[in-house]
């Protein structure tokens, strides 16, 4: 009984400390901060190792880019905290979809959701 409290707890504080992980990542990226890379692959490290089998020659750039999508921040969002037009940042998205293979058809967000 006592083992199922324990496992109950570690949970938990797993949980807790998902949420408080993801937290910072969001605000990291409102804060266009170079720490996001870093902070999201060590969160999500299986995140890289996908998008790398389907390009691995992303550049960081990019790679932040997808962090962006995989958010799912808005075209608008995005363009607001890295200081470019919502116009660049769709250009930036139809670049990425040639890269990494996403038909036109495809939500983008969705293809991020999944991966």
């Amino acid at each position: 009984m006592n083992n199922n409290r324990d496992n109950t707890q570690d949970f938990s504080a797993e949980h807790t400390a998902k949420i408080l992980a993801d937290e910072e990542i969001i605000r990291l990226a409102k804060q266009n901060s170079p720490r996001l890379l870093s902070k999201f692959k060590s969160a999500y490290p299986e995140f890289f190792e996908h998008l790398a089998l389907i390009n691995g020659n992303l550049q960081n750039s990019e790679i932040i880019f997808c962090i962006y999508l995989k958010l799912r921040l808005s075209t608008k969002e995005i363009a607001t905290y890295t200081f470019v037009t919502p116009k660049a940042i769709q250009n930036r998205k139809n670049r990425l979809r040639k890269k990494l293979k996403i038909s036109s058809d495809t939500d983008i967000y969705k293809w991020f959701d999944q991966l």
